[in-house]
């Protein structure tokens, strides 16, 4: 079997697992096409914006198994997956991914409902009377 190369991207709640094999630019996510999952294009650019960075569009064969989290954490997941893996495939290219932010873990999570309040901040309304 040819050479892959695999690595893990997370954003919000999404984990996903990249495989990056030489190829022509195939880009599967839980078997489906990249087309096919993602319906809004800002998603499926945000997803392969380290292979048009990289200029490695038709380079390489990506396969994802993504799951948690709703579509926007996925595509930013598969983003850093993707990312770490082209890390691993030439590492010549991490400089250039480093400087875009691309390896960076995005740490922002959604902040936790406290009691007495609606949700994380917004307090219930209030009454004078």
């Amino acid at each position: 079997m040819a050479e892959q190369f695999m690595a893990v991207g997370r954003r919000k709640k999404s984990i996903a697992r990249v495989i990056l094999r030489p190829g022509k630019g195939d880009f599967t996510i839980n078997k489906r096409d990249i087309d096919d999952y993602f319906g809004m294009e800002t998603l499926k650019v945000v997803a392969k914006q380290p292979l048009a960075l990289t200029d490695a569009l038709n380079k390489y064969d990506v396969f994802v198994n993504v799951k948690g989290g709703g579509f926007t954490g996925q595509a930013g997941a598969i983003k850093h997956g993707l990312s770490r893996a082209l890390v691993q495939a030439d590492d010549t290219l991490k400089a250039e991914l480093k400087k875009a932010g691309f390896l960076t873990r995005d740490s922002r999570m959604t902040e936790r409902k406290k009691y007495g309040l609606k949700k994380a901040r917004r307090a219930p309304q209030f009454s004078k009377r």
